[in-house]
């Protein structure tokens, strides 16, 4: 019983499973999450944030029993990135779709220290890559949504 969760929560209720591109599949149920759920709240947004981080941590440590180690099923670890990415940017569609973009850009290129962390043992390495990608896409959708503001609208 206890495989059947940790394959269902670390999978992302089995949206990791979708191919092609697993990790956006299941990238996609977090957005949806903070778009039609949370809608900008912060509080909401910071507990979401946390949760997720100490579900991937134990669900993808779990999982790479079976899987093998960030088994591109595990896709918990995408939805703390994107709730990180998401972190303190004002509500709206387009921002959150340029915070999605930018999250899925920096997980595929991994900035240092991604790549590194990576290297952690257990469900920490599978995590916090993923962390550090969404710190980077936060700081680039705030940088993007201030030059459109700036130089769009």
């Amino acid at each position: 019983m206890m495989q059947l969760i940790v394959k269902c929560v670390a999978t992302g209720f089995y949206s990791g499973l979708m191919k092609p591109f697993p990790g956006t599949w299941g990238t996609l149920p977090a957005l949806a999450i903070a778009m039609f759920l949370i809608k900008g709240d912060l509080a909401t947004m910071a507990v979401a944030t946390v949760a997720a981080t100490g579900v991937s941590v134990w669900s993808s440590g779990e999982a790479e029993k079976f899987y093998g180690h960030d088994a591109r099923k595990i896709v918990m670890d995408e939805w703390a990135g994107m709730f990180v990415s998401l972190l303190f940017i004002p509500f709206s569609y387009l921002n959150y779709m340029i915070a999605f973009v930018a999250f899925r850009i920096f997980d595929v290129v991994k900035l240092p220290p991604a790549r590194q962390l990576e290297r952690l043992p257990r469900g920490w390495g599978i995590t916090m890559d993923d962390i550090v990608a969404g710190i980077h896409a936060n700081i680039a959708t705030h940088l993007i949504i201030y030059l459109l503001d700036r130089y769009y609208f």
